[in-house]
């Protein structure tokens, strides 16, 4: 097992489920906290998962990076609503070689991580998983679990595959989580936004689940609909998506277990919604290129509507 170390900032599902699993493989991982640090710190974090419950009684916790280590690989986890914070929670962690891993949804964080961390590498990780947390350190992972990793180039310009992509992926695939390296980081969070553009959205402006959205014919025909102006927009970034992306991710979507999104826990919560990270940023990219997409628009002015009713009733 590697020596390398990493710190995850932003122990919710994502950063707690794939920390967790580093640990458990050997790794050496320090986990950034918040309400859950008095349980963590007591009780561990527990994770349940379709690949076979397991808790790790102790881990190190933090309340404050400046009592964390520096360490050679940073997962930023946190949802994109809260990147503000990062100049601040980044520096105290970064050594001259230390790699900013963002594990987020959404288009275009890579490019403002890069400028606050300029003599850095950075790599995008997109999450291919279903999961939730479910209480103070507990995650319950529900599907899937792969991640498709890509470095940040200036001007988003393919990168390859990188060595710090490839340590990376040497430490995800020890702990037993499938990789795929990717030398295109647009294209692939084009990909990613094939669905998580129609799902989040629909689930919250619906208030449905994956399994009540895809039982509905109208509602699949939308999703594909939704789904192809996605394909557009890398199109117009001169991305060329693959053709069988469409019916694959609907099939895929139709075999889960009946899942509620982030967005939609998000909303439940009334937490601030990702819509600029996967709906504004998009919309903004494409039209930069000349190009609208009517379906997505609509889509993002209801759940800035509903994001703002949500967070002024709480």
């Amino acid at each position: 097992m590697t020596n390398r170390s990493y710190a995850i900032l932003g122990t919710g599902a994502i950063g707690g489920y794939y920390g967790a699993r580093l640990q458990q493989a050997g790794c050496e991982v320090h986990f950034l906290l918040r309400s859950d640090y008095e349980w963590v710190r007591a009780q561990g974090l527990k994770i349940e998962s379709v690949r076979g419950d397991f808790v790790l009684p102790t881990v190190q916790a933090y309340r404050n990076v400046a009592q964390m280590p520096v360490c050679d690989v940073v997962v930023v986890a946190l949802k994109s609503t809260q990147n503000y914070v990062l100049p601040q929670l980044l520096p105290p962690l970064l050594k001259p070689t230390t790699t900013v891993l963002l594990l987020q949804n959404g288009l275009g964080a890579e490019a403002q991580l890069a400028a606050w961390v300029p003599n850095h590498a950075v790599v995008g990780g997109l999450c291919f998983i279903c999961a939730n947390k479910v209480g103070p350190g507990q995650i319950r992972h529900l599907d899937y679990e792969a991640i498709a990793l890509a470095a940040y180039r200036d001007g988003h310009e393919p990168a390859g595959v990188t060595a710090p992509m490839s340590a990376i992926a040497a430490d995800f695939t020890q702990a037993g989580v499938e990789v795929r390296l990717r030398d295109d980081l647009l294209a692939v969070r084009w990909e990613k936004l094939a669905w998580n553009i129609p799902f989040n959205g629909l689930s919250v402006i619906l208030d449905a689940t994956t399994a009540a959205m895809m039982a509905s014919a109208a509602i699949r025909e939308l999703a594909k609909l939704l789904m192809q102006e996605v394909v557009a927009g890398a199109a117009s970034c001169d991305r060329t998506l693959d053709p069988n992306l469409i019916p694959r991710m609907l099939e895929h979507t139709a075999q889960m277990r009946p899942y509620l999104t982030s967005m939609k826990l998000d909303y439940h919560a009334r937490r601030p919604l990702e819509v600029e990270g996967i709906f504004g940023a998009p919309l903004r990219m494409a039209a930069a290129h000349g190009l609208a997409l009517p379906r997505i628009q609509t889509l993002y002015h209801q759940l800035q509507f509903l994001d703002q009713q949500n967070r002024a009733a709480e």
